[in-house]
């Protein structure tokens, strides 16, 4: 494993120097060796120290592990000091083609950020994040990914409930998130800021610093980037349920799987995270709160607009007051290639949104992958209904603006299995009694989301009706 440390040399004052917590017993739950061989990572050396490099126990040549600083603004309140509680940042695997990858360990111990928590995860979370964000990769969706989960073999404590401890690696384009930005701008750090500003744009929007305002480019570029990545959770129905600013990475990957779910029943509202109270992160506000978090990244920024103060904040404006139209851009066409459209039309933008309305309350993944069948008879597809009024008026305008390989190129763009949760939550309990059957299963099959469902019926059928409402927790 090639490491480099180049966070830690450019940018003292983000991080604090600790090691990870010695696991007494680890023992490998998962291990994605497919993600080792992009990595470049020797299979047979990857699985010999498994269980010591990825659970704390050991750390690998070349690692310097550090709890990362960050600040952030976390359900609308602002924290300006926050940072890994329960992470080590080991240092940044190179592959065979020179990209750097940070490599963390999450659930490792307590850090001085830990503010008043054990620093330890539970088996059921982790594997959570490993199984949704290898879900969203077969989906093409950026994500950080998960290198292995291996279980500590030291209990913790949640709610009264002893349960296995483990620890996460999660590989990443890097943490750098809004709220990184934010713990400098808090302090009036411009120095450091200006560093930040540095790293982020060489590490990952080089163009940026050819351009004449390099902090520009630069939120553009995230702009850009984060506006695309929400259409796509939008178009799949993934709700991430915490998007507060530490939770948003620069990178335009999506980063920590706490309390998110897939969205089954199409319901605007949904939420599922059992704090969500407000619906704050609910489905339909995650457009609004990527606007919103990036007018935070704005904030931090200002300086580096411009040296006039209104001059800048004119230019923060201006570029806020177009992230709206951005997002409907990118939400367009993944509608458009998930109806199967025919190029581009001024009345798109209605279709897909009386599609939206014709389909609340069915099932959204099926919606979108049995319309496939649609194209020429109907009468399938309208067994998903109870009122086919809607949906039989859209159909003929629907069918006017489609192609004659709409139907394959729909099928290769809607997915036929995402991770339903009531099999989610099957897995995560039995893998927390020590069976990992179920895990395993699931896991393979939201690894080939496309295509039908024959032969994996099982994976592809909604909750029975008396699963009830979905809650999900963060884990801490």
């Amino acid at each position: 494993m090639r490491f480099d440390n180049s966070y830690l040399r450019d940018l003292p004052g983000s991080y604090l120097r600790l090691a990870p917590d010695l696991a007494p017993a680890p023992q490998v739950l998962a291990l994605n060796l497919p993600l080792a061989a992009e990595l470049g990572l020797d299979a047979a050396t990857v699985q010999e120290n498994a269980a010591a490099w990825f659970s704390g126990a050991a750390v690998p040549e070349g690692a310097e592990p550090v709890a990362l600083a960050y600040a952030g603004h976390q359900f609308g309140g602002f924290s300006p000091q926050l940072g890994d509680g329960r992470a080590h940042l080991l240092g940044e695997i190179l592959d065979p083609q020179g990209r750097r990858f940070d490599l963390q360990l999450k659930g490792s111990g307590r850090t001085p950020f830990s503010r008043g928590g054990d620093g330890k995860a539970a088996v059921g979370p982790m594997l959570r994040e490993y199984l949704i964000s290898e879900a969203m990769a077969a989906l093409g969706i950026p994500t950080t990914r998960s290198l292995a989960v291996v279980a500590t073999g030291e209990p913790i404590w949640r709610d009264a409930a002893r349960l296995p401890g483990a620890v996460l690696a999660r590989v990443a384009a890097s943490h750098i998130r809004v709220g990184t930005f934010q713990f400098f701008s808090a302090r009036g750090d411009v120095d450091k800021l200006q560093a930040l500003l540095t790293y982020t744009i060489a590490r990952h929007f080089p163009e940026a610093a050819r351009a004449e305002v390099p902090a520009l480019a630069l939120f553009d570029a995230v702009a850009a980037a984060q506006a695309r990545l929400i259409a796509q959770w939008m178009g799949v129905g993934f709700v991430h349920g915490v998007m507060n600013t530490d939770n948003m990475a620069l990178s335009g990957e999506t980063i920590d799987y706490g309390p998110c779910a897939f969205m089954e029943d199409y319901a605007p509202g949904t939420v599922f995270s059992s704090i969500d109270r407000q619906g704050r992160y609910a489905y339909a506000n995650q457009p609004l709160i990527l606007g919103w978090n990036l007018a935070r990244l704005a904030e931090t920024l200002l300086p580096f607009f411009d040296a006039d103060g209104e001059r800048a904040v004119d230019l923060a404006n201006e570029r806020l007051e177009a992230i709206a139209g951005m997002y409907q851009a990118e939400w367009l066409t993944v509608m458009r290639a998930k109806l199967g459209l025919d190029g581009a039309d001024a009345g798109d933008l209605a279709l897909a949104e009386e599609f939206l309305r014709a389909i609340l309350g069915v099932d959204w993944t099926l919606a979108f992958h049995r319309l496939a069948g649609a194209t020429e008879d109907a009468q399938d597809y309208l067994t998903l209904f109870e009122d086919r009024s809607a949906i039989s008026d859209w159909l003929p305008r629907w069918r006017a603006r489609l192609h004659p390989g709409s139907a394959e190129a729909m099928r290769r763009v809607n997915p036929v299995i995402i991770p339903r949760n009531h099999l989610v939550e099957a897995a995560l309990t039995a893998a927390t009694a020590g069976d990992m059957v179920p895990f395993d299963a699931l896991l393979a099959a939201v690894r080939a989301p496309f295509g039908d469902a024959v032969g994996r019926e099982g994976f592809a059928l909604p909750a029975p009706k008396g699963f009830g409402a979905y809650i999900t927790f963060c884990g801490t």
